[in-house]
């Protein structure tokens, strides 16, 4: 007898004996009717309906939804790629398959259904807009989420058009969000909290200054009026607080896909939109998640600390972050970025395995970055880094490689690794350049710069906006070279913009030098200047 395909439908999961012999946990909530309450009472509109939102932020709902804290759900939005709405929150009735892909290599599934609503957000899809139109103007709103991505809150992108004619016509995800706040400044003032969720640091920030740029560009040209630029500049009205969010959902795997398809669940078709979005019905995610929030809600808010979210104060959020992208997680995995790619690694829970790989990561946390961490009291920074150390970088089921995670070095590296140094720096008991370890990774970015593999191969580069630049500083530089080369380093190891310090006048730039002088004796050389210094 054939098996019951399992398709994620609002009447296919009513079918609940089928779902649990698959071991699928469904919804402890009449979707109907949360959806119904949803539309008449909106309080929680997202922005941004990818993977991190769906396998994250969607399952804080459900909680409270599962056990009866909260009967609304969440209107998700997208304001750029329409084809997620249109090819995977309106074929599923809203619904998605949370799979979260344990180290062990077994998977917990569970059916999201917090979605109440998903729009469009473009002025071209009529209906829709005046959807989200009435939805700002209700007083039950409290809460506008994004995930748009760092560069979402670009000024860049806005555009001429966009000061010109974006309170009609908006073009940008700012300047309809901006647009969206005019009629609800409009309907009495209503208070409101936008808050930024994407992973960057001061995004609260980032969000405000976007905001407040278009407003501002509009009240000057009399498009709208003086005092709605003092609204959104009111903290009792609209607050931006700050958040830190972590959690790891990659692009749909085809080999969840496949132990899905094997289980009976048939809602599996990976999409790739023409924005470059990879997403399916499914989303494939590890199991630790933090999100941290300041507590700055003018309209009220869920009580999501029951959901397992931190609200603290803006401080705190900030020390949060400083502690995960400075000491206990991002500096790990820019290392194992830059090395797993010089080693022909395409996986970074592969790195793990790797003796020397592993023993410098834990040398640059444990022994490097644990002396000047920032301990954000609410959660313990050395319970975090073995987390990640023990649990989440070795998952071998997280399809995440090396080459996405190296992009963008040279935006990074002064935060990942010059922060520490500066903190060596104010600190009496400490000297930077008795660092072994962190000089170790910026002389393997260095070596990395060379588009020249361990093995003496062409490899190709990850995107970076000063990779032009960084490569002509190196280009002259061979393998198999017996004389020292380092000082043609000079140019970036002494560059202020990369790493926040000269790493010559705080006694490392010369000890990079000599680090890569050695990865450039020979094919190989990498490998054992590694394998040389970490132990």
């Amino acid at each position: 007898m054939e098996m019951e395909k399992l398709e994620l439908s609002k009447l296919n999961i009513k079918k609940d004996e089928l779902w649990k012999k698959a071991g699928i946990e469904l919804p402890k909530f009449d979707c109907d009717k949360m959806s119904d309450l949803t539309t008449e009472n909106p309080t929680w509109v997202h922005f941004g309906a990818g993977n991190i939102f769906r396998g994250f932020i969607a399952t804080l709902q459900q909680t409270l939804l599962n056990n009866g804290i909260a009967d609304t759900g969440i209107v998700a939005v997208e304001g750029y790629d329409y084809e997620i709405i249109d090819k995977i929150y309106t074929p599923y009735d809203n619904l998605s398959l949370l799979v979260t892909m344990k180290p062990d290599g077994s998977l917990d599934k569970k059916v999201i259904g917090s979605i109440g609503e998903s729009l469009g957000c473009d002025y071209s899809r009529e209906d829709e807009w005046e959807r989200l139109q009435k939805i700002f103007k209700k007083p039950s709103l409290s809460m506008v989420s994004f995930t748009i991505t760092e560069k979402g809150y670009s000024l860049k992108n806005i555009s001429d058009k966009d000061v010109e004619d974006g309170l009609k016509h908006p073009r940008s995800v700012i300047a309809k969000v901006a647009s969206l706040m005019h009629e609800r400044y409009k309907s009495g003032e209503l208070p409101i909290a936008l808050v930024s969720m994407d992973n960057c640091s001061h995004n609260g920030e980032k969000l405000y200054k976007a905001i407040n740029t278009i407003v501002e560009k509009w009240a000057n040209n009399g498009l709208v009026e003086k005092n709605f630029l003092k609204y959104i500049n009111n903290p009792d009205k609209v607050s931006f607080p700050w958040s830190m969010i972590d959690k790891i959902t990659p692009r749909p795997s085809d080999s969840v896909k496949k132990t899905l398809n094997l289980s009976g669940f048939d809602s599996t078709d990976i999409v790739i939109t023409k924005g470059n979005t990879y997403i399916a019905p499914f989303v494939n995610a590890e199991g630790p998640q933090y999100l941290v929030l300041e507590d700055s809600f003018p309209n009220g808010r869920m009580p999501l600390e029951k959901a397992g979210v931190f609200f603290t104060d803006r401080e705190t959020v900030e020390r949060v972050e400083k502690m995960k992208v400075c000491t206990c997680l991002n500096p790990l995995h820019t290392t194992l970025a830059i090395f797993g790619c010089l080693l022909g690694f395409n996986l970074i829970a592969d790195e793990m395995k790797d003796p020397a790989l592993k023993k410098l990561v834990e040398n640059i946390g444990y022994i490097e970055g644990m002396p000047v961490v920032v301990d954000p009291k609410i959660f313990n920074p050395k319970d975090f880094i073995k987390e990640v150390i023990e649990v989440r970088l070795p998952n071998p089921y997280i399809p995440d490689t090396p080459q996405r995670i190296v992009s963008d070095t040279s935006q990074k590296i002064g935060i990942r690794f010059g922060e520490t140094i500066k903190s060596y720096m104010q600190r009496e008991d400490l000297e930077p350049k008795n660092l072994k370890y962190i000089p170790l990774a910026i002389a393997g970015w260095c070596r990395y710069l060379m588009a020249i593999d361990d093995n003496g191969e062409k490899m190709e580069l990850s995107p970076d906006p000063l990779l032009t630049t960084l490569k002509t500083y190196v280009s002259d530089i061979k393998l198999n070279r017996s004389e020292k080369v380092g000082n043609k380093l000079k140019l970036i190891l002494s560059n202020e913009e990369i790493f926040g310090v000269n790493l010559y006048n705080v006694g490392l730039g010369e000890k990079v030098e000599n680090y890569f002088n050695e990865m450039i004796k020979s094919t190989g050389s990498v490998r054992l200047t590694l394998e040389k210094y970490v132990d």
